[in-house]
C-alpha cells in the first residue's frame, strides 16, 4: 500500500501503535476478545465526536455495547435502534441500559431554537417534542444556558421512558431479567458523568421516577437533587450555546 497516497496512513499508523501496546500489556486480549462480547451495559448516546462512550467511563473494547444517533433520541419506529435495544437485552443480557446525554449537544440547541440544519429537522422534531412537552418548566429557566442545559437533561430522561416502554424491556422485567435503564448526561467541558437520578427496574417505577426528576429540574431549587443536576458550574459553560449555535446557519429557503 502506497502510504504516501493514502490520507488514512496516519490512523493505520495509530491503529499498529495502539496493538503493539495492547499486545504488550496482555499477550491474550485480541484471542480472547476474539472469542465472545459479554458487555454488562447499553450505551445509547449521541453522535458527537466528543462523547466516546468506552473511555469516558473508563472500559476496554467488549464492556460496552454502542449504539449513537443525533441527540441520543430513541424512537419507537426507529429499527435500528430497536434493533440494538433487542440484541442487546435478548441476546447479551446486558443489565444496563444507559440514555447518555451531553452537555453542549448541537441538536438539543437546533431544536431548542427552532434551527434549520437540513434533513435531521425531521429527526430533531422528537427533541422539540420533549421542548413542547416540558415548555412550562424550560420557561422557568431564563433564555439562554440553563435553559438550553435543562433541556439536554429532560431529553435523556424522555429517552429513558422510551426505552422503557418498548416490549423489548417490558417482556425482559416480566420475565424477571434484572435489567435497569439510567438516565445520564456527560459535561464535554470537565470530563465528567452526571446521574439524573432516572434509573428504572421495572415498569411498576417508570411514572413515579419519572415525575420525581423532571420535579428537580424545576427553577425553585427545592427538588433539586445531590447528584449535580443543576450543576453550579454553568457560568464555565459561558457561550456554549453561542459557539454551538454559530455552527448550524439555516437553510436556505427553497427557491
Amino acid at each position: 500500500m502506497n502510504t504516501q497516497d493514502n490520507p488514512l496512513s496516519h490512523l493505520f499508523d495509530n491503529n499498529e501503535a495502539w496493538v503493539k501496546r495492547k499486545l504488550e500489556d496482555d499477550p491474550q486480549f485480541f484471542a480472547r476478545l476474539a472469542d465472545q462480547q459479554a458487555p454488562e451495559y447499553l450505551w445509547i448516546g449521541c453522535s458527537d465526536s466528543r462523547v466516546p462512550a468506552n473511555q469516558i467511563i473508563g472500559l476496554p473494547p467488549g464492556e460496552v455495547f454502542v449504539h449513537r444517533n443525533i441527540a441520543n433520541v430513541v424512537v419507537h419506529s426507529d429499527l435500528n435502534c430497536l434493533s440494538v435495544i433487542q440484541f442487546a437485552v435478548d441476546i447479551l443480557r446486558v443489565k444496563h441500559i444507559m440514555v447518555v446525554g451531553h452537555y453542549g449537544c448541537s441538536g438539543v440547541n437546533a431544536a431548542l431554537l427552532n434551527r434549520r440544519v437540513g434533513l435531521a429537522d425531521n429527526w430533531l422534531h422528537h427533541v422539540q417534542d420533549v421542548r413542547e412537552r416540558h415548555a412550562d418548566l424550560l420557561d422557568e429557566w431564563p433564555v439562554g444556558e440553563a435553559r438550553y442545559r435543562r433541556l439536554i437533561e429532560l431529553n435523556a430522561i424522555e429517552q429513558v421512558v422510551n426505552v422503557c416502554r418498548t416490549t423489548i424491556v417490558n417482556d425482559a422485567w416480566a420475565r424477571g431479567q434484572s435489567l435497569t435503564v439510567h438516565g445520564l448526561v456527560y459535561g464535554v467541558h470537565d470530563g465528567r458523568m452526571r446521574n439524573l437520578g432516572m434509573a428504572v427496574s421495572n415498569f411498576e417505577a417508570l411514572d413515579r421516577t419519572y415525575k420525581r426528576c423532571v420535579a428537580a429540574l424545576t427553577a425553585g431549587g427545592e427538588h433539586a437533587p445531590d447528584n449535580d443536576m443543576i450543576a453550579a458550574d454553568a457560568a464555565r459553560l459561558e457561550g456554549v450555546a453561542q459557539a454551538v449555535a454559530a455552527t448550524l446557519k439555516p437553510c436556505d429557503d427553497a427557491k
